[in-house]
Order: C-alpha cells, then structure tokens, then sequence
C-alpha cells in the first residue's frame, strides 16, 4: 500500500486533510504519526520559517531536529545514519540528547565564533555516534541568525544543501567527511546569506537516489539535478510549499513511493521584514 507524506510541523489551524487537499496531495491513508521521542516542532521564527516534510514509513536513519538557542539563533539538524531504523534509534536518540545539551554551551551568549562552535559541535556529536561503533552518519548542520539572515553550515559528506535566490541556485558541498567513522577527523565550517525571498533546501539522500525505469529498460535517477529543478519549479515559496513540491516531483518521477529509504525534506525560508534592505 503506498505511503503518504507525513508532516512533524503543523500550524494548529490546519487539518491533516485541508493542508493536503490544498497542496494537491491525495487525502486518504493520510494518518499523523504516533508519538515519537525523536520528534521536534519547528520553532517560530522571526520573519522567516523553517520545516521538514517526510514521505513514507520510517525505515531508514533519517533524523532532524531544531533547537532554539538566545535571542537570535536556531540550530537545525538533518543526519542521514547508516542502518535499519530498529538499529539506529538508540543512537540517534543518544545524539539527539547530546545536539540537546551541547547547543546552549556552545552557542550562548553573544560574544563567541559560530564557526568554532558549529566544528565543535560536529566534533562532540561524532563522538557520539562512534560510541556505538563505526557507522557512516552524513549530517548537515546549520545554526541560522535571525538578525542577519545568515546560516553558519557544517556538511559533514550529507547531499548538498541548495540555496535559492533571485539570483538562482547556489549548491552548498559538504564541508567535511561523514560522522561516524573516524576519531579524528577535521570538520571546517562555511556561512551563507539568506536574502529575503530565499530559501535554504536540504534533502535525504534517499531523494537524491530514487529510480524509475525508463521506456528503453535504463534504470535512472532522480538525482541532485532532480531536486535542483523541484526547488527551481516551487511557485509559492513558503517552507511547507517547497518540501512538498519537492517530494511530489519525486513521487511524479517513480511513480511508486520507495519502500526501502527514508524520503525526507528540511527548507529554510526568509520572508520580507519591514526594515528588509
């Protein structure tokens, strides 16, 4: 039976069956998901907003959170953990309590460098991960500033994030090697300015690996040029707008909801502030 999309972030005014009616998505076999400890509601931002949107049963190791942190900051997560979600869960409820006690350290107060904290952060939650033993955990982390509308970003091997604007698509590459697999290892971070209008795209890799087969018998991917052109194509910009259009370009692709991978969408969205220059 196909699986429909599941949404962790709701507005209280909308219904399960009004958001998808509107957004074009078949309404029926659409249930919430039961209570999960690794669920987290999207914080409420200041001229901008944030989401995630995933299709399909969790079976993989996808996991995101969001934390906010003082008066300007919220930290967002989206780690993509090697292995069956009966094999990860424990680990990445370790790291979801580590991502928890960490970001008030690092990121308080004012007067500190969110580059070095965003590294120490990746540091720390590697260590983490590696308590249970090697496994490849691709993490995009990002620590985003509401007074500057900037994102400071640490992509440690995860698909890369995509930044649009008027000015088009600006592809964000990993920064570093993924979590998990090596004691030592530098992690650099980069930063990237949201515009308001723009908007901040990450996806799972299993968006970036669904397949179809074509007429000729060619087995082909979605790809990241796939998503590229979904976020290109997204006519209401709006943070829930964008994951949906995404993940639908991805269901018109294969036809069929993939069964084996987790489908998951995070966009970060700046919307137009009176003092906007």
């Amino acid at each position: 039976m196909t699986q429909k999309p599941h949404i962790d972030e709701l507005k209280p005014s909308l219904s399960w069956r009004s958001l998808f009616r509107r957004s074009g998505v078949e309404e029926r076999e659409i249930s919430q998901p039961l209570a999960d400890p690794l669920r987290c509601d999207a914080p409420v931002l200041r001229y901008a907003e944030i989401t995630a949107v995933y299709t399909g049963q969790r079976v993989a190791g996808d996991f995101y959170e969001f934390l906010r942190v003082g008066k300007s900051r919220m930290l967002f997560a989206l780690l993509d953990i090697a292995g069956p979600r009966a094999d990860t869960r424990t680990i990445l409820i370790a790291v979801q309590k580590r991502f928890r006690t960490l970001v008030p350290e690092l990121f308080a107060g004012e007067d500190f460098n969110e580059t070095t904290a965003m590294i120490e952060l990746c540091y720390e939650m590697n260590r983490t991960i590696m308590s249970g033993g090697l496994r490849s955990c691709p993490a995009f982390l990002g620590c985003y500033n509401e007074d500057l509308g900037t994102v400071c970003y640490a992509n440690a091997g995860h698909t890369p994030g995509l930044l649009r604007d008027k000015s088009g698509i600006t592809v964000l590459e990993a920064t570093g090697l993924p979590l998990g697999l090596f004691s030592h290892v530098t992690q650099s971070a980069g930063v990237c300015h949201l515009l308001p209008g723009s908007a901040l795209l990450v996806v799972s890799r299993g968006l970036i690996e669904a397949d179809c087969v074509e007429e000729d018998g060619q087995v082909a991917e979605f790809g990241l040029d796939g998503v590229k052109q979904s976020l290109q194509d997204a006519s209401v910009l709006s943070a829930h707008d964008v994951c949906l259009s995404v993940l639908q370009a991805v269901r018109k692709f294969t036809l069929t909801a993939p069964t084996h991978n987790d489908l998951t969408t995070l966009a970060l969205v700046r919307n137009a502030s009176p003092d906007a220059e």
